[in-house]
């Protein structure tokens, strides 16, 4: 059993920044990959970064360039730093872990889910 909670979120203007941390409780959290999520009021939820156990990182096409996802395995988080942040940002953001061999950008097949953080960006 893995437990994710998520901390970071707040409101912040339009260009400003932010970064979300996820501590992950688990044995092989080093094992997982751990991706961040978001979902808008109304929206679906969608993917937004990923990093494998060996550090591969991926990210939507939507921020790419403005996020970054990375971890830290001895203290078992993973953080994602938030650049010139945009109104259309705004969400909560979950974190998630994956434990299988193959992870999917769909919300489907992860295992595990925080319970989210507020992030507003004011224009």
């Amino acid at each position: 059993q893995v437990q994710l909670v998520e901390s970071g979120g707040g409101l912040v203007q339009a260009g400003g920044s932010l970064r979300l941390s996820c501590a992950a409780s688990g044995r092989s959290y080093s094992s997982y990959t751990m991706g961040w999520f978001r979902q808008a009021p109304g929206k679906e939820r969608e993917f937004v970064a990923a990093i494998t156990w060996s550090d591969r990182t991926y990210y939507s096409d939507s921020v790419k360039g403005r996020f970054t996802i990375s971890r830290d395995n001895a203290k078992n988080t993973v953080y994602l730093q938030m650049n010139s942040l945009k109104p259309e940002d705004t969400a909560v953001y979950y974190c998630a872990a994956d434990q299988g061999s193959t992870w999917s950008r769909s919300r489907l097949g992860w295992d595990y889910w925080g319970q989210g953080t507020q992030v507003t960006v004011s224009s």
